[in-house]
Formats: C-alpha cells, sequence, structure tokens
C-alpha cells in the first residue's frame, strides 16, 4: 500500500497493481521511498476528469530515464480500468515516456483505457479526492490558484522490485 497526505485535505491510500503494471508500480514505489514526492503539489487538476502530480524538477529538465508504457496501445496487457479511484503514469505522446508525474482519476475514463500504465487503486480516501478535485484552477493549465500539496507519500509493506528502465 502507499499512502499519499496531502496538506489541508486528509489521505488517500493505494493498492499498487504488480500484476497489470509492475514496472509502473515500482517506479512509483522507489520514488516514493526516496522522497521524491514529499512537497510537491498537484500541479493539474480537472474536476470530474483528474488530479495530476509528481512533477518535481524544474521546467525543461527531466530525470534521467523513463520507464515502458505498460498500456494495450503499447503492446501491453493491462487490464486495469481507469475507473475513480485509480492511479496511472502521466507521459508525453511517446509511449515510453513516464517518468515521475502520475494523475488519480476522478471520474470514470475510459477514453484512457489502453493508452495509460494504471498502476494502482484507491482504497480508501474517496473525500480527499473530490476535495482537491473541487479546488479553483486556470482555465487554461488547470493549475490550481493556491497549491495543493502533497506533505508525503509513505511506502506501507511494499516489496523492493527492480524494474527495467530506458535511458
Amino acid at each position: 500500500m502507499v499512502k499519499i497526505k496531502v496538506k489541508d485535505f486528509g489521505e488517500m491510500t493505494f493498492e499498487m497493481d504488480y500484476v497489470n503494471a509492475p514496472i509502473s508500480a515500482a517506479n512509483f514505489v522507489k520514488l516514493a521511498r526516496g522522497g521524491f514526492y514529499n512537497g510537491l503539489i498537484f500541479h493539474r487538476i480537472i474536476k470530474n476528469f483528474m488530479i495530476q502530480g509528481g512533477n518535481g524538477l524544474p521546467r525543461g529538465r527531466k530525470l534521467d530515464y523513463t520507464i515502458k508504457g505498460e498500456f494495450k496501445a503499447n503492446g501491453v496487457n493491462n487490464n486495469l480500468i481507469h475507473k475513480r479511484g485509480v492511479v496511472s503514469m502521466a507521459r508525453t505522446m511517446i509511449p515510453d515516456s513516464a517518468t515521475s508525474q502520475f494523475f488519480i482519476v476522478h471520474k470514470d475514463a475510459p477514453h484512457l483505457d489502453g493508452q495509460y500504465a494504471a498502476f494502482g487503486t484507491m482504497i480508501e480516501g474517496e473525500d480527499v479526492l473530490d476535495a482537491i478535485a473541487k479546488v479553483r484552477t486556470d482555465k487554461f493549465n488547470d493549475k490550481p490558484y493556491e497549491d495543493v500539496v502533497i506533505e508525503s507519500v509513505e511506502v506501507i509493506d511494499e516489496p523492493e522490485k527492480d524494474y527495467p528502465v530506458i535511458r
């Protein structure tokens, strides 16, 4: 399990899915264990769609690796659907471009199935997800006017797993 604590909002808990997306789950857990997400923000929020976070580097910089996109359109049989509470990897238009950014589905988004690597399911915290999804954002970038801060991401009983990266 992974617990995301959000300042002034509460906690959301997720079960990682190593069956459908072992690379994405292991990547997220490794970054969380290292404290990567602590202090970052949910930088893109679209009510009735998703909340996105995990961009921890200055604009224009990227992590020195990417991971394989674990979704059907990229040759991976990932059966985890993008329903409310699912956590998935964000990426560019390049299928193998995921690094640290993730999103949590606020309302079912079947159009994402097969196109993005879902890697976990919420088991607690839907009220927190709903509260975050309601924050006021600018209409051009969907960025909250006030930061929604990820205080910490705690890893609970998750195995250490190696995963292949693309450099």
